[in-house]
């Protein structure tokens, strides 16, 4: 069985989709420690203007009772979710602005709402029940567990103890995506595409409300 090995992603980009879909099992870490900057807690979206990144605030102080070793850094499993700015609707809002006209919105809108009015403690929890909207939606069916420890890229890349893992935790990055040669970037229509030329690997929200059940075929 083939495995990937992903990081959390909120409304994660296009390519952290393919390999949900691709891959005959994946495993999401939640032992790794919490990184400024990266699609854990950012999607990107294609807006009039261009790119715009949304990111959630979230609390990286240590939890109750932690560890001397635990406080040091915060773990992607313990990082809450921040009320601040009330970026709930400034998402929503940037929603509404950028894909308002695009052909599936207002099919879909009703699905991905509520994650801007429910409230989540924790940043892994949101991911999760965003991800298994979103693969609903899409028509996946991933066979998805969490890591219960730290996975090394020494420990996944050892063939006596990992064979079969394939570790896209820095592959799919925000700032410094490494090369990847399963993904092949399939051009599809975009709101403002006339403007700004087709942008790739965004956030699968983009997929989905501009090709609505033929989401899929892009994966």
């Amino acid at each position: 069985m083939s495995t990937a090995l992903l990081l959390t992603t909120y409304f994660g980009p296009v390519q952290w989709y393919q390999k949900l879909h691709r891959y005959e099992h994946t495993l999401i870490e939640q032992y790794d420690s919490y990184q400024k900057q990266t699609f854990r807690n950012r999607c990107i979206i294609a807006t009039a203007n261009g790119l715009q990144a949304l990111t959630v605030p979230v609390d990286t102080h240590p939890v109750l009772g932690a560890s001397a070793a635990e406080s040091a850094k915060c773990l992607l499993k313990d990082v809450r979710i921040s009320d601040h700015n009330q970026w709930r609707r400034i998402h929503w809002n940037a929603l509404q602005s950028a894909y308002s006209e695009s052909p599936f919105f207002e099919y879909y809108a009703d699905d991905i709402r509520p994650f801007f009015e429910q409230k989540y403690d924790f940043l892994v929890d949101f991911n999760e029940a965003i991800r298994q909207k979103m693969c609903e939606l899409i028509d996946i069916h991933p066979s998805v567990e969490y890591t219960q420890e730290f996975l090394s890229p020494q420990e996944v890349s050892s063939t006596t103890h990992h064979p079969i893992i394939h570790d896209f935790r820095d592959v799919i990055s925000a700032k410094h995506p490494q090369p990847d040669a399963d993904f092949e970037v399939k051009r599809y229509w975009q709101v403002f595409q006339h403007k700004h030329g087709f942008l790739p690997n965004l956030s699968i929200l983009d997929l989905l409300f501009c090709m609505g059940p033929e989401s899929v075929f892009y994966l």
